[in-house]
């Protein structure tokens, strides 16, 4: 296994993170959950004899249901990981039940740890952006918590580029920690992170880390043009995840992925994972299956290395539209190119400048 420093910190991680949304039952998750603690244990024992040392979690799983598992799970062996969980999005009805005002993160944050059996969160992220509450309410809240010793980092997930760039910049002028970590959403069906989260934060010293490299079952290898996806799977279950703009695109991708797989005698799955773990700017992804057979395949992948004609083929087929202002930028600016997108910007050459 491959490690990684998490962010600019002096933390090192596993660039494979197990992610727990299949563990537990309930909050509108019952399609793609339903793991008991004998089969979480289980996963956990293989992914730590494969060298993972990364948890990924969050309060809204199953209701909290995931962190309840993974905690009873874990038992003696919670101080050989690193553990992170998220807060910020609803868990009830009340008008402070969400949000990353000080009060619901500091009570998100103690419910966690007492579902969790521990009394720190390695790294906690906020889940999404808050537009109500001050920026600075929500920095100083968790500098707080890491004075207090309930968390050690904090991140973000699912944050634009200019609402990351302005959480890490206000921290700085207030003198204080800013997140160290971003997690996002990213396949190569969808590479929108490449136009600014990506370069922002690699420009601002965030790492990054992508969640459901396999787009929530969408290029798990079941899901086919004009066939019928199986029903034991999120797809076919209706899970209203991910929002696919357009599917005969993604139909496209998918056959190359399995044209790819075929040729390499890998499967579909383990293509698209080594394909984004070689991505400019990705420290590692998060995984998660109910399935150990799916699991212990999605952590092969870590292992893969995706050959430099079929990774290729796949940026080339995937690639999105230079839209402004990338393409003024390509026609004339690249006499003093950016570090932080410079890849990305050489990707989208030949489809703007033909060359």
């Amino acid at each position: 296994m491959e490690y990684t420093r998490l962010g600019n910190s002096g933390l090192y991680v596993s660039r494979v993170a197990l992610g727990t949304i299949p563990y537990g039952q309930g909050g509108g998750f019952e399609k793609i959950s339903g793991l008991g603690v004998e089969e979480a244990k289980k996963q956990l024992d293989e992914a730590f004899g494969r060298g993972v040392n990364f948890l990924d979690t969050a309060n809204i799983y199953n209701g909290g249901d995931s962190e309840k598992i993974l905690g009873q799970a874990l038992g003696k062996k919670r101080d050989e990981v690193v553990l992170t969980s998220k807060a910020r999005t609803s868990m009830g009805d009340g008008p402070n039940d969400s949000g990353a005002s000080r009060y619901h993160l500091t009570r998100a944050v103690e419910d966690s740890l007492t579902r969790l059996g521990t009394d720190h969160l390695d790294l906690l992220y906020m889940h999404q952006w808050d537009g109500q509450t001050p920026i600075r309410e929500t920095i100083e809240t968790a500098n707080e918590l890491i004075r207090s010793g309930k968390i050690r980092y904090w991140g973000v997930s699912n944050y634009s580029a200019w609402q990351l760039t302005k959480t890490v910049y206000e921290a700085k002028a207030l003198g204080l920690n800013p997140p160290i970590e971003q997690q996002v959403y990213y396949t190569p069906e969808a590479r929108e992170i490449e136009y600014e989260i990506l370069p922002a934060a690699r420009d601002l010293g965030v790492g990054t880390w992508g969640w459901s490299p396999l787009g929530e079952g969408l290029l798990n290898g079941k899901v086919r043009r004009g066939q019928e996806t199986p029903s034991d799977t999120r797809q076919g279950a209706g899970w209203p995840e991910p929002h696919v703009t357009d599917w005969e695109r993604a139909y496209d991708l998918i056959e190359l992925f399995d044209d790819i797989a075929g040729d390499l005698g890998w499967s579909l799955p383990q293509v698209v994972i080594a394909w984004i773990m070689g991505r400019p700017g990705i420290d590692g992804v998060a995984i998660a299956a109910r399935d150990f057979g799916q699991f212990t395949e999605d952590l092969d992948a870590a292992e893969l290395t995706l050959p430099a004609e079929a990774r290729e083929r796949i940026t080339e087929a995937s690639q999105l539209p230079a839209y402004y202002p990338l393409w003024h930028r390509l026609m004339n600016g690249m006499d003093r190119p950016e570090p932080a997108d410079r890849e990305f910007f050489e990707e989208q050459r030949k489809h703007v400048l033909g060359e």
